[in-house]
């Protein structure tokens, strides 16, 4: 009976304390909106506003600050008594556990407090806009007045140094009064934002009128002063250069120098239209152009000293050459006799005299070009290094063809030598077999043997050819030194399983009469070492041992190794 009391009254409980939890959530809600509202309520936003009597209250100052002053109005005489009566609304809500209803009202507290924020926020962004505008424009202005001031004292105090743009520059500095005197006639009214456009304004045309005062002096004397200098050296040096017998027609300086002349008037013509950026680019290429004709006036002069100084030395390589090239010609003939050469090594003599002619040819005509002195030194130069490097490519290839040539008497004593030690080595492969006490020596050795025997025989045949080729008399000789090395290694590994079986059988006797099956395999090992098939025969010792007793074969190749 008192469980069905008990139930009732849980489930009550909990849901009391649910409801109560519910009712302290919302409370802590309705007190964060309330701090929320008296944040913005407590802002001092008219005292903000106040700063604004600081400057001129008319025009759009004016505007705005009655603009700002009804909005805030209405936020505090407002909504601010609205927001405390939906505040008083949800906390009655609440105390009467009606939480959806008072959750709308909260939803909606917040919404109103949103928007009084940002209210709040607009009006002091723009505050705090118009009165650092009026702050950003006094500097600047008193900036750019000083900037003006001092632009027009250079001008007046230089005026030689500005030539023909003193003009235009005095119609750029007049350009500003007006400017100066809307700026004054804006701020004067309180139009302080619009008065800050007229600034930027001034700042860019400051900053242009900054790099004209700077710029137009330096590009003045380039184009008035340094530039013809440097074109009156140009045409003095060229003359010069032509009476000291240098050609220079294909260097068409003259042309490109009067060019310049030329282009020097339209730069002076743009200067005074202050395009200054333009001239400036143009200025720079004219210079570029100016020293690309001093280092090509400077080559030809190098290019003198090297034909003067290189030329005697250069036809003294040539008569070198052309006599080491016959005679390595003649010795590669009388060489023939003897030895084949590389069929390409054969030809070499002869296309490097076919080259040689051409090259001596080519020298000539560049002798009397230097004569006749109608050629630019630096084409003569050009010429001069081609032949050079040519005859250095020659002179390199007689050098390798004739050493080449010497080594084959080298080479050839070289292949002997090694053919009668290969020779020894295959006979003492031979003596060793026969020596080795051993039942048989096996067909596959024998013929390994032959092999080898061939190919020594085809060495000792090459170099019995007249003309000798020592290309295959040393191909043959690889071939016979790998084959015989082969040999030597095949003998010695028969000699040693020879031994090895020998020594295996020997060690598995003792357990012949023990062991039937032992015995059956030992004397299956003997059938194939009496048939010369040594290798199977270790094969099947070892395995009729090692199946007796595990180690043995490690035990026997370490004795066998011990006792050799």
């Amino acid at each position: 009976m008192v469980k069905y009391f008990i139930i009732p009254i849980i489930v009550l409980l909990v849901l009391i304390t649910i409801a109560f939890l519910f009712r302290r959530k919302h409370i802590s809600e309705i007190n964060k909106l309330e701090h929320e509202k008296m944040q913005i309520q407590n802002k001092p936003i008219f005292e903000e506003m106040m700063k604004v009597k600081q400057l001129n209250m008319t025009g759009e100052t004016e505007e705005k600050f009655e603009r700002w002053r009804n909005e805030w109005t209405e936020v505090v005489d407002v909504h601010m008594p609205k927001i405390d009566s939906l505040l008083f609304d949800a906390e009655d809500l609440i105390d009467r556990f009606r939480f959806k209803k008072a959750t709308a009202t909260e939803k909606e507290i917040q919404e109103k407090i949103r928007e009084c924020d940002k209210r709040k926020n607009d009006i002091l962004d723009e505050l705090n806009e118009l009165i650092g505008s009026e702050e950003k424009n006094r500097i600047e202005m008193e900036n750019l007045r000083e900037q003006y001031r001092l632009a027009r004292k250079t001008i007046l105090a230089h005026q030689h140094s500005y030539g023909m743009t003193v003009v235009p520059l005095e119609k750029e500095l007049e350009s500003f009064t007006p400017k100066f005197e809307e700026y004054d006639e804006l701020t004067a009214n309180g139009n302080y934002l619009l008065a800050r456009e007229i600034v930027i304004t001034l700042s860019a045309k400051g900053e242009r009128l900054s790099t004209l005062i700077h710029e137009i002096p330096s590009l003045l004397t380039e184009l008035q002063n340094k530039m013809p200098a440097s074109i009156r050296e140009l045409r003095i040096g060229i003359k010069e250069m032509e009476e000291q017998s240098y050609n220079l027609a294909h260097l068409d300086l003259r042309k490109q120098l009067d060019e310049i002349e030329e282009g020097i008037g339209e730069q002076l013509s743009m200067l005074a239209d202050l395009d200054i950026d333009t001239v400036r680019q143009n200025v720079m290429e004219m210079n570029d152009r100016i020293d690309a004709f001093y280092d090509s006036l400077e080559n030809e002069v190098n290019a003198k000293h090297y034909v003067d100084y290189h030329f005697a030395d250069i036809e003294d390589t040539l008569k070198d050459i052309i006599q080491l090239t016959r005679e390595t010609s003649d010795e590669a003939v009388y060489v023939q006799q003897s030895y084949r050469l590389d069929e390409k090594e054969a030809k070499l003599p002869q296309a490097s005299l076919k080259k040689l002619e051409t090259i001596q040819n080519r020298h000539d005509m560049l002798k009397i070009m230097m004569e006749e002195e109608e050629s630019a030194y630096s084409y003569l130069q050009a010429e001069l290094k081609g032949i050079s490097d040519e005859l250095e490519e020659i002179a390199e290839e007689q050098e390798s063809l004739a050493n080449r040539m010497k080594n084959l008497r080298i080479d050839e004593n070289d292949v002997r030598n090694k053919l009668t030690d290969l020779a020894r080595e295959l006979q003492n492969a031979d003596r060793k077999l026969h020596r080795g006490n051993i039942p048989g020596i096996p067909d596959e050795m024998d013929a390994r043997l032959e092999e080898a025997e061939e190919q020594l025989f085809l060495v000792s045949q090459s170099l019995q050819e007249v003309p000798l080729n020592m290309s295959v008399a040393e191909s043959y000789l690889a071939n016979a030194q790998i084959v015989v090395k082969e040999v030597n290694g095949k003998v010695d590994e028969l000699l040693e399983n020879v031994m090895l079986v020998e020594r295996i059988i020997q060690y598995g006797n003792r357990y012949r009469v023990s062991n039937p099956e032992m015995h059956e395999k030992l004397l299956d090992a003997e059938e194939s070492f009496r048939q010369f098939r040594y290798a199977k025969a270790l094969e099947e010792a070892a395995t009729a041992v090692e199946a007796v007793e595990p180690g043995a074969m490690k035990q026997i190749e370490e004795m066998l190794k011990e006792q050799v």
